[in-house]
């Protein structure tokens, strides 16, 4: 880049870039392809250096958020948090710094979770993540006090009942899913209560026939945990393994040198849900909501269902109770009582 005066204009050699050429005809520029450069009002030139020197500013700041966004990935990575949870925190971090031009303070903070609900109407789930990974920003990098992080406001969280299928609709989900691969991936999530990630995880050797059981490993938490093997899932699998011959990961991708992806996993769900036309919204997850709504419904202790689940609270569990028929079938409606 080189700027200089000459009579009666500036001119400006740079190379093409879309947002300098928008910049330099706002200031009155024309581009001469001849020379190869533009030219502008003698009068615009402490407005074009100002320009260059201002962009110049934000590339070093680009720079820096990099280089900061990467060290907390790290201490992430040192402190035992999932790859899944460290994509989310940098994604958002990436959003808070683009929106608040590298400053990192209460205002700033406040103004951007207040966009993030008001104007492109995000989840408070969603706004409750950022928040968390901006707090994590705040402690390493800014000088607001640990008491004033502590205060950042958060969205009162939303309270939503998973969405559950019938049991005729799973079983309509199953039937119509004629592929043996694809409908083992939705019979073990469905048999076990596997969250999608966990189901493309499973190791052959994690199926152990003689306790009938699957083991879990890592699963969210960092938590190893028991399901259930049924024997119908078993004679499943037996058939499947004469077929695909897995050899590491119980679900192979395409080139068999690691497991299935979840984004693969929810597209099989997706399909078998448009074969039997259910019009329900419905997530690979409502498989693991179906799970533990119908184990509750036939009169499996809900500490049980925690365990098989791998919840560490309860109250995560009691979500089920609000959706399960059992007790609700068994009220009578006033209006069959006129």
């Amino acid at each position: 880049m080189k700027i200089s005066k000459e009579w009666g204009f500036v001119s400006v050699q740079i190379a093409y870039n879309p947002y300098y050429v928008e910049q330099l005809k706002e200031l009155g520029g024309k581009w001469y392809p001849k020379e190869e450069l533009w030219r502008l009002p003698p009068s615009q030139y402490e407005a074009v250096v100002e320009l260059f020197e201002r962009n110049k500013k934000i590339q070093n700041s680009q720079v820096e958020d990099i280089d900061k966004i990467q060290d907390i990935i790290n201490d992430l990575r040192r402190l035992g948090y999932s790859e899944k949870t460290i994509k989310s925190y940098k994604s958002h971090l990436k959003s808070f710094l683009s929106y608040s031009e590298n400053s990192c303070n209460l205002q700033t903070i406040n103004s951007y979770l207040l966009e993030l609900l008001e104007v492109k109407h995000s989840s408070h789930s969603y706004c409750n993540q950022a928040v968390n990974a901006i707090k994590i920003y705040a402690r390493k990098y800014s000088n607001i006090e640990e008491i004033e992080i502590i205060k950042i406001p958060r969205p009162k969280k939303e309270k939503k009942l998973p969405k559950v299928m019938s049991q005729d609709e799973v079983k309509a989900i199953l039937d119509a899913t004629n592929n043996m691969k694809h409908k083992t991936e939705l019979m073990i999530a469905y048999s076990c209560g596997l969250r999608v990630s966990e189901v493309a995880a499973i190791k052959v050797t994690d199926i152990d026939s003689q306790r009938m059981v699957v083991m879990i490993h890592q699963g969210k938490g960092r938590k190893d945990r028991l399901t259930l093997l049924s024997e119908k899932m078993l004679d499943q699998l037996r058939d499947y393994y004469k077929e695909y011959h897995p050899k590491e990961w119980l679900f192979e991708n395409p080139k068999r040198d690691g497991p299935i992806s979840s984004r693969t996993l929810q597209a099989v769900f997706n399909n078998a849900v448009n074969k039997v036309n259910i019009k329900k919204h419905l997530t690979f997850h409502s498989l693991r909501h179906s799970f533990a709504t119908h184990l509750l419904e036939s009169g499996v202790d809900l500490r049980y269902i925690q365990e098989l689940l791998g919840h560490s609270s309860s109250k995560t569990t009691e979500i089920y109770t609000y959706v399960s028929l059992r007790s609700i079938q068994n009220i009578t409606n006033p209006l069959d009582t006129l």
